[in-house]
């Protein structure tokens, strides 16, 4: 199988469970404390690594005492440390949550150095690049970097993937780097202007974005299912039945296991089902990075 190369931004993740959030000047005590590690990138790079996939990740991470623990998480996972850049001038991204009982949240996102990470950055770490045949990247990192990374990958013959999240405006000139577009219904209606609500209304938007110069748009939706449109025509996909308890980072998982999937040669439908059933079984797990699916129980759910 080919290497999967990730570019894109990690983070530590400090949650409080209180009985409900605070008001402007209120102090709640907290009943919960967990330290977890997330970021879309570092999400990512992980499900294509259990999916199967051989990854590489390329971020920057502060050298601050998150930044350490984060890198050694990242390491100990299995992602190899070369593409780690380390910053001694900025801190390690963080995201500060606050739940209550009812699931609500607040979250605060400091970035730190997932912000710094550059051009040059992406340069040093070439020759990883170099040993790639897929490229997977989303829009948590400066957007000179990104679009740097894709026309990098398009340079040495990757296949590219942009999960356009956090919804943002694109310039037309990314659209033509990228052969495979991933929004959500939400990122494609922002993208496009078009409300995503229905199977239709996602062909639409879909339609729109690749007349703008994607090779393929895939657009999913939740519970709905998701649409596949391609040069071979356009296709919706059921969406998996599972118990869901949590929905948090079903879209890491499926671009993850969708890269996992292209890089060991499969077909685009066929990848489309296999990341579909990891965004599933992500659901029935709490947590981010903890939810993600090995890829013998993402074959377990198509098997069956």
């Amino acid at each position: 199988m080919s290497r999967v190369i990730v570019v894109g931004g990690a983070n530590t993740d400090l949650t409080v469970k209180a009985s409900h959030l605070p008001r402007s000047g209120e102090t709640v005590f907290g009943d919960e404390f967990a330290v977890s590690y997330g970021g879309k990138g570092a999400n990512q790079a992980l499900a294509a690594l259990k999916a199967g996939a051989p990854v590489a990740f390329l971020a920057r991470i502060g050298t601050d005492t998150y930044g350490k623990r984060l890198y050694d998480h990242l390491v100990r996972s299995g992602l190899p440390p070369e593409g780690l850049v380390r910053d001694s001038d900025h801190p390690a991204g963080l995201a500060l949550i606050a739940l209550d009982r009812e699931g609500n949240n607040q979250i605060i996102v400091v970035p730190g150095s997932n912000n710094r990470l550059n051009v040059e950055d992406l340069r040093s770490c070439e020759p990883l690049m170099r040993e790639g045949s897929l490229l997977l990247t989303q829009l948590e990192i400066p957007f000179p970097t990104v679009k740097h990374a894709l026309r990098l990958a398009k340079d040495h013959g990757m296949t590219t993937i942009l999960d356009p999240a956090p919804a943002r405006s694109l310039p037309e000139t990314i659209y033509g780097m990228v052969d495979i577009l991933t929004p959500n219904e939400i990122e494609a209606g922002s993208l496009t202007g078009i409300p995503v609500n229905t199977p239709s209304d996602a062909e639409k938007a879909a339609s729109v974005l690749r007349s703008r110069g994607c090779a393929s748009v895939i657009i999913t939706m939740g519970s709905q299912g998701a649409l596949l449109s391609w040069a071979e025509g356009v296709r919706f996909f059921p969406a998996f039945h599972v118990v869901s308890i949590d929905t948090v980072a079903a879209g890491d998982a499926f671009n993850g296991a969708l890269a996992a999937a292209l890089a060991e040669g499969r077909v685009l439908s066929e990848a489309l089902s296999f990341a579909m059933a990891a965004g599933a079984l992500s659901t029935t797990k709490r947590g981010a990075q903890e939810s993600l699916p090995t890829r013998k129980d993402i074959e377990g759910v198509l098997d069956g």
